[in-house]
């Protein structure tokens, strides 16, 4: 123990790379893309830091070229499922009572080894198991997953520092414990910082974990479990443990021990869980922290005075980058008619520009959507409009499924600002254009307002500053993530605090220290340097 306190460097942003043609990051990247595509490997359950093999395995494929391999992966059954929670309970004492300053310590070296060694193993097991471009790799499992790290580990010393007002005989302080009991991780496919978060926020305030991520990112998720080992994280505080969903879930939430779930996933299944919990309340040792992100139907919104090459590329990006399949993607979209014809010309052209292929190949924009199931639901929806008489499709719609999940950038435009792809979330490259008559700004804000049950990100387009405010008033509880001339897309650590309300979530910030704060149970301390001696007090004294 330091008889010192310490102050952790100032967080950072990590600086984004290019990958243009000729640089060594580029060449870098493709050498490690080439290595991994060539090679199946297999992997294993970490539990309590030891490798368990099940036997029960699944396949993790590229879903660009989904009969190509790349690693043979084992599931957790209920007995492993046990392990874990018994190995998270086990490491807890010794990882809570480890000093702050070690904890961010091993954070930090987490955010370096993603700087340099890991860089260009975690991107390119990203681009060939979630399908991502190079540049969407490389703001996801590089940038923000060390931007998580240093930026959580000053929001935790941020947090410790808060402390209470002293008396000049008494001396307040508050303690920041972490739960008591386990916290459950649930992680999607789509971002791979968002599984290195859900699992490593809570770790970082002191709490161990069962993480069970998704099997279709399973390939970037095991490298993180390398890479947290590397950086010396102790054995048990991260339990790995993928396998089917149903059986985890029940398990991990009906445990007496269960104290808390960070979750990102389908609104249905937060629901499910949440419900589960409920009808287990009786069985905990404390109340659970529910911390979640869910769907999203996002929009972009644009007024008569606002900049059409602005508007448009802002559609194109936040629409398609890698395939809608982003929590913060934009879905519907609202334009005035005095500008559609010029709108439209903009954003067909710029689609006619976009490649589509394999992630390999830097020249495409737009890969495969994430597995058959994905595919099939979303071409579903693109032959409903295909076959409906309010909509109709001005730019893609076809998809192809024999090689890769391919599935074109498909731009569909409605009279009915109530069409069923305005409403439902559809997390894929479908993007629904909604024509309204300027004279009708306020009733079709109203309908925004009212068409989705989601709250996560939206966008207004505008040059007037009184519509700004009016705008920015007006659909104030529309998305926990409101962005002014820009797109919905985008959010940086420390800098845009990611999540919605309604049945976008809880909105608890990721990237912020009102996340990490959810995971602690403060006690506080009141120490008294001249207690009271006896029970008299003025008022009791004869007049």
């Amino acid at each position: 123990m330091s008889n010192a306190i310490f102050s952790l460097p100032e967080a950072h942003s990590e600086v984004i790379r290019s990958y243009a043609p000729g640089s060594q990051e580029r060449a870098l990247l493709k050498a490690e893309l080439e290595r991994q595509y060539h090679q199946e490997i297999e992997i294993p359950l970490i539990i309590g830091g030891q490798e368990v093999r099940t036997g029960r395995v699944q396949k993790a494929v590229c879903p660009h070229d989904h009969r190509h391999v790349l690693a043979t992966f084992h599931e957790a059954g209920e007995a492993e499922v046990r392990l874990a929670i018994q190995a998270a309970l086990a490491a807890k004492k010794d990882w809570e009572a480890t000093p702050w300053e070690d904890r961010a310590a091993i954070f930090h070296k987490m955010a370096s080894l993603i700087s340099t060694k890991y860089r260009y193993i975690l991107n390119a097991a990203t681009m060939l198991n979630q399908s991502k471009s190079a540049y969407q790799a490389e703001i996801d499992s590089s940038c923000e997953t060390a931007d998580f790290f240093r930026f959580n580990a000053k929001f935790m010393e941020d947090i410790y520092h808060h402390q209470p007002v002293s008396d000049p005989h008494v001396w307040n302080r508050v303690h920041y414990r972490a739960l008591e009991g386990f916290v459950f991780a649930v992680t999607p496919f789509n971002f791979t910082a968002i599984g290195a978060n859900l699992a490593t926020a809570p770790a970082i305030m002191g709490n161990t974990v069962v993480w069970k991520p998704a099997s279709t990112s399973i390939l970037s998720n095991h490298y993180l479990m390398q890479l947290f080992k590397e950086a010396g994280l102790p054995d048990g505080v991260i339990n790995f443990v993928p396998g089917p969903g149903p059986l985890i879930g029940k398990l991990a939430l009906e445990h007496p021990d269960f104290a808390g779930l960070h979750f990102t996933g389908s609104t249905g299944v937060f629901n499910s869980m949440w419900k589960t919990i409920a009808a287990n309340l009786e069985n905990y040792k404390s109340y659970p922290r529910i911390v979640g992100e869910t769907g999203g139907k996002d929009y972009i919104f644009m007024h008569a005075s606002g900049d059409g090459e602005e508007t448009a590329a802002a559609i194109v990006r936040a629409g398609f980058e890698y395939q809608g399949q982003k929590c913060s993607a934009c879905s519907r979209v609202y334009i005035p008619a005095s500008r559609w014809v010029e709108l439209k010309d903009r954003i067909l052209g710029m689609l006619a520009t976009v490649k589509m292929g394999d992630v390999r190949d830097f020249r495409n924009f737009f890969n495969a959507v994430i597995d058959e199931k994905a595919f099939d639901s979303t071409m579903r929806y693109i032959e409903l409009a295909k076959n409906a008489k309010d909509a109709e499709i001005i730019a893609g719609g076809k998809g192809d499924k024999s090689k890769g999940y391919f599935i074109e950038p498909t731009v569909i435009l409605t009279t009915n600002p109530k069409f069923v792809t305005m409403e439902e979330e559809i997390f894929a490259p479908v993007v629904t254009i909604y024509v309204y008559e300027d004279a009708q700004l306020d009733e079709t804000l109203q309908v925004l307002d009212e068409t989705s049950p989601y709250a996560l990100t939206g966008a207004i387009f505008a040059r007037d500053r009184y519509v700004i405010n009016q705008l920015t008033r007006t659909l104030a509880n529309t998305a926990g993530n409101f962005y002014i001339n820009d797109k919905c897309t985008g959010a940086v650590v420390g800098h845009q605090p990611f999540g919605g309300s309604r049945a976008s979530g809880t909105n608890d910030k990721a990237g912020s220290l009102l996340n990490l704060i959810r995971w602690t149970s403060p006690r506080t301390i009141k120490e008294s340097f001249t207690p009271p001696r006896d029970i008299k007090f003025p008022f009791l004294e004869a007049e």
